[in-house]
């Protein structure tokens, strides 16, 4: 999809979940199993000055919203530096069961997204993304999976 994706987190999430989706449904404009792959940096808009997490961990989990546990749609989100904001974390990763998770847990996904709580919700599921400093910063790096 290109290496140079920006845009409001949650935006180019709703985006990338809407064509995930449709390509789940219709085997259209990709036949499945497909692969979306992106490049890029995304913002994130802070609301919370305590919140946790960053561009790519804020990216997942309103993709996660979006695809309401959709069953065979997978994702993967983060930094190639191996740290998403401030956090130790690269990013996070997303599989159907995430949100079922997320209410084992306790976890309320729309909440902690209100308040750019992403870090929280990923490590509440066990899904963070660490890789430790990798002293390498390329690009942010996104992969969504349509079996």
């Amino acid at each position: 999809m290109g290496d140079r994706i920006s845009g409001e987190a949650r935006e180019v999430a709703q985006v990338l979940a809407g064509l995930a989706l449709h390509i789940q449904a219709t085997n259209s404009p990709l036949v499945k199993p497909a692969l979306l792959l992106s490049g890029g940096e995304t913002t994130v808009t802070v609301r919370n000055h305590q919140g946790r997490g960053g561009r790519n961990s804020e990216f997942l989990l309103a993709l996660a919203l979006a695809l309401n546990g959709a069953q065979g749609i997978y994702a993967l989100a983060a930094d190639t530096d191996g740290i998403d904001g401030s956090e130790d974390n690269a990013g996070a990763w997303l599989t159907p069961d995430t949100m079922a998770k997320a209410q084992l847990h306790h976890l309320d996904a729309h909440t902690l997204l209100t308040q750019n709580r992403a870090y929280d919700f990923f490590s509440g599921v066990q899904q963070l993304l660490k890789t430790g400093p990798t002293r390498t910063n390329i690009n942010d790096f996104r992969a969504i999976l349509i079996v």
